[in-house]
């Protein structure tokens, strides 16, 4: 018996469990499944319950759950000895800055003393530890951006929210690649910034798709993504890569994984749809 939480996949059974918490009845129909079915936004309360008590589910989050936000990710690509830009990870703001209650009394000097030690200088980039498709991420240009960026993760951490990370800046022509991996499908397509003056290449912020420049690029980001997420047993999921424009020796760069991701790349919702639903039938048929 094949179970569905997802609302788009009808199986011999099918259970929506939207804005609840999973319980006996959802537990008592797993484990009498052959494999389950989930949605995108599962919780990590229902992840669990389907992996723990079913051989076979789809998708595998277990990536996700272990290495949650950006720094996680961070930390899955380093241990997969991906490549990717130089980065240093921070808990907190005073772990970038010792006393940081007082860091509006540093000198511009301090500030450059700091990054120095950590390898950096501007410009640089600078991501807080959540957000996607561009939120949360800022181009660090001066003493002032790094100040203002501060003083956010100062608020941030007042609510409980805490971590960032600063990425070295990789000069791309303002474009980025993103790799769709959806069971065996793998699609690409680059995301380009007209406006100069932008920074993330993302569509959200007024990028536009190209599907067909440098296909020997995109050929090698989809070859080494799908190696990384064979290792990492990933097989739902939208990453992003990075070729330096200054660099004549191309190599793909990881950036982030989104397990939710647009779909204006893959032709919009209902094309996304359809495409899922074969993989996922494809991924039953291959148990």
């Amino acid at each position: 018996m094949i179970l569905s939480f997802h609302p788009c996949f009808v199986a011999d059974k099918n259970i929506i469990c939207a804005g609840r918490k999973p319980g006996a009845d959802d537990l008592a129909a797993i484990k009498a499944a052959h494999a389950v079915i989930l949605p995108q936004g599962c919780y990590k309360s229902l992840y669990y319950m389907a992996r723990g008590n079913c051989a076979y589910v789809f998708p595998n989050y277990d990536a996700r759950f272990k290495y949650p936000g950006k720094i996680g990710q961070i930390k899955l690509f380093q241990r997969k000895r991906v490549s990717l830009p130089e980065t240093v990870i921070f808990r907190n703001a005073d772990s970038f800055i010792p006393n940081f209650a007082s860091f509006s009394k540093c000198h511009s000097e301090d500030f450059q003393i700091t990054l120095a030690k950590f390898g950096f200088d501007f410009p640089f980039v600078f991501k807080f530890d959540w957000g996607g498709e561009g939120e949360n991420v800022y181009l660090i240009k001066s003493v002032e951006d790094l100040q203002e960026v501060l003083q956010k993760a100062a608020i941030y951490e007042s609510t409980g929210q805490a971590g960032f990370l600063i990425q070295e800046y990789i000069p791309s022509q303002n474009r980025s690649l993103r790799v769709v991996v959806i069971n065996r499908k793998i699609i690409t397509y680059w995301r380009v910034l007209k406006n100069r003056e932008g920074f993330c290449s993302n569509l959200s912020q007024g990028a536009v798709i190209d599907f067909d420049s440098d296909p020997d690029l995109q050929e090698m980001a989809a070859f080494s993504v799908e190696n990384f997420c064979k290792q990492a047993g990933i097989n739902l999921a939208g990453i992003d890569i990075l070729f330096s424009s200054e660099l004549q020796i191309k190599e793909p760069l990881f950036l982030e994984i989104n397990y939710f991701f647009g779909r204006r790349g893959l032709g919009g919702s209902e094309k996304y749809y359809e495409l899922l639903v074969s993989e996922i039938r494809g991924w039953i048929n291959s148990l």
